[in-house]
């Protein structure tokens, strides 16, 4: 195996597992897994930074993560660098930049949180925040049919062709993605891109004024014209992931701390190798 596909499948792993909320903490406190995503904001392949920014923007979405991350010996050096780099695609440069932020504001989220506890409150109810960067936005779907790995993975390509498209995740349980695009994206983009799958339809999940959900469905004869995204890299396919159920983001079988053992082996290969 060479030494850019381990890179590929090290940072493949480190995403996947912070995208489950219950390892974000331990993810932090390893003592190699948060360096070991730093090196890789660095790494010549620019499939691997996006990865890399991807599994920090997760982890940064536990609060209590932010300021340790902030402290990171290169963190905030290293997000610099990416966001003013020449050769960073489009959305790799928004991603940087949404991370920066957030930590940035660590220390003031604090000393604000009394008065903003309603708006807190709404704001963990997305899976993710940003709600001071206009230039992002979330917005939630409801795929029918989108009922296994090989729908799911029709639905990440038809997503990733969309140019503005930041981020995704997906909650196969109730049949639901939360995607995260530029806010001059209109969200009539993302359910012409899965209709045009033909085994799937998608609705947008929208909040109401007395705090419920409604389904809004996307009028078949308003398909919006759908830019498609040239610049990002590719996005590592689901088979590199040993996951074997399609409800979590875990992708190794076992417990937290098995996980968190692997990742600290692979950060500290990394870091000794140098691959790059």
């Amino acid at each position: 195996m060479s030494a850019e596909m381990d890179a590929l499948t090290v940072v493949n792993q480190l995403r996947d597992l912070a995208a489950d909320p219950l390892n974000r903490r331990a993810i932090v406190e390893d003592q190699g897994c948060l360096p070991g995503l730093i090196l890789f904001f660095d790494h010549p392949n620019p499939q691997v930074v996006y990865s890399a920014l991807l599994a920090v923007r997760y982890l940064a979405e536990c609060r209590a993560n932010r300021e340790k991350m902030k402290g990171e010996l290169g963190m905030m050096l290293s997000l610099q660098n990416v966001m003013q780099k020449s050769t960073s695609p489009g959305e790799t440069k928004l991603l940087a930049s949404e991370i920066y932020e957030i930590l940035q504001s660590a220390g003031k989220e604090e000393a604000e949180q009394a008065e903003a506890a309603a708006a807190s409150c709404r704001r963990k109810a997305q899976f993710f925040l940003g709600s001071n960067n206009k230039r992002a936005k979330t917005v939630v779907l409801h795929i029918d049919g989108l009922d296994d790995s090989t729908r799911r993975s029709l639905c990440e390509e038809a997503l990733l062709k969309i140019r503005g498209v930041i981020s995704f995740t997906f909650q196969m349980a109730v049949k639901r993605c939360v995607v995260r695009i530029r806010s001059d994206l209109k969200a009539e983009a993302l359910g012409t891109a899965i209709n045009s799958t033909k085994v799937m339809t998608a609705q947008q999940v929208v909040k109401t004024e007395s705090g419920g959900e409604l389904m809004v469905p996307f009028q078949e004869d308003s398909a919006v014209p759908v830019e498609e995204n040239t610049d990002i890299p590719d996005y590592l396919p689901e088979d590199e992931s040993p996951s074997q159920e399609p409800d979590k983001a875990v992708t190794r079988v076992g417990s937290i701390t098995d996980g968190m053992g692997w990742l600290s082996t692979a950060a500290n290969f990394l870091t000794r190798s140098f691959y790059w």
